[in-house]
């Protein structure tokens, strides 16, 4: 088993010795699957949360990450991010990325730290009690873009989606999330093992390219749960675009937060949920 490039950062798969059994036959092959590395979180020398990421854009994942959960309130709060890489010597590798926050960020962040690990598969893993749990999503502001929202917009992004998911196709294993415009044209997506990365990486790129989050939506690989559509409305998102169903809550805090959500996008269907 080896990584098919040489530069972990530039990963996100590696080759893997495999039987595929077909028919009562069996074939020894060769397969790509989907890295899945410890990634630490350490904000001005005090670690903050272990997650479990795909290790490839990460200072786009650690910026979405603090934006998104509110440890920071804009990308310029963050001085600096460092992503270190360790392989050797190691059981499992795993990278540490260390970002040097604003003072008045970092002491909000210490008054109100609790245990995120795990966060890639449960939204609220480590929370200490019901009262630390945020519901109440800002409101996204309505700068028309919706009403510029092209009939075909929908359709056009889940055409292109698969254009976009070179690891995917590799892998079979990863989720994706796509920043598209009023067209349905999408501009960039980033995959990941985890959902949520995949958001915060791709929040990371708006942020620190200072692009209007209110000016476009974002499309996603998965199913639609609330902490997509906390981090979306957290940056101000209008809609949200998921392949697969929407949670409850998710439907909850979206028409809260004012945000469209659409699910099970397809080429040729979809379902809206009424914002009332």
């Amino acid at each position: 088993m080896n990584d098919p490039l040489e530069n972990a950062e530039e990963c996100g798969a590696i080759e893997q010795a495999v039987r595929r059994h077909r028919d009562g036959h069996v074939e020894a092959a060769h397969d790509h699957v989907g890295q899945e590395w410890p990634i630490a979180l350490v904000f001005n020398g005090i670690s903050h949360a272990v997650m479990m990421c795909t290790p490839r854009d990460l200072e786009a994942f650690a910026a979405g990450f603090a934006v998104s959960e509110g440890i920071v309130e804009r990308a310029s709060d963050i001085r600096d991010i460092e992503v270190t890489f360790h392989r050797e010597g190691v059981a499992t590798p795993y990278a540490q990325v260390e970002l040097t926050i604003a003072q008045q960020a970092f002491a909000a962040l210490k008054a109100r730290r609790r245990a995120l690990a795990g966060r890639t598969g449960c939204g609220v893993c480590g929370i200490e009690s019901i009262e630390l749990l945020d519901l109440a999503p800002e409101r996204v502001p309505d700068t028309g873009f919706l009403a510029r929202l092209a009939p075909g917009a929908i359709a056009r992004a889940a055409n292109e989606l698969p254009l976009h998911q070179a690891l995917t196709r590799m892998t079979g294993g990863l989720h994706a999330a796509a920043w598209c415009d009023a067209s349905g044209a999408i501009a960039f997506a980033f995959e990941d093992v985890g959902r949520h990365n995949a958001l915060d990486k791709l929040i990371g790129r708006l942020v620190r390219d200072r692009l209007d989050a209110t000016n476009g939506f974002v499309f996603l690989s998965s199913r639609a749960s609330y902490e997509l559509v906390r981090k979306a409305a957290r940056v101000g998102i209008p809609m949200v675009a998921t392949i697969s169903a929407p949670s409850s809550l998710a439907i909850a805090l979206a028409r809260e937060a004012g945000i469209r959500l659409v699910s099970f996008c397809r080429e040729s269907s979809y379902v809206e949920y009424d914002a009332s």
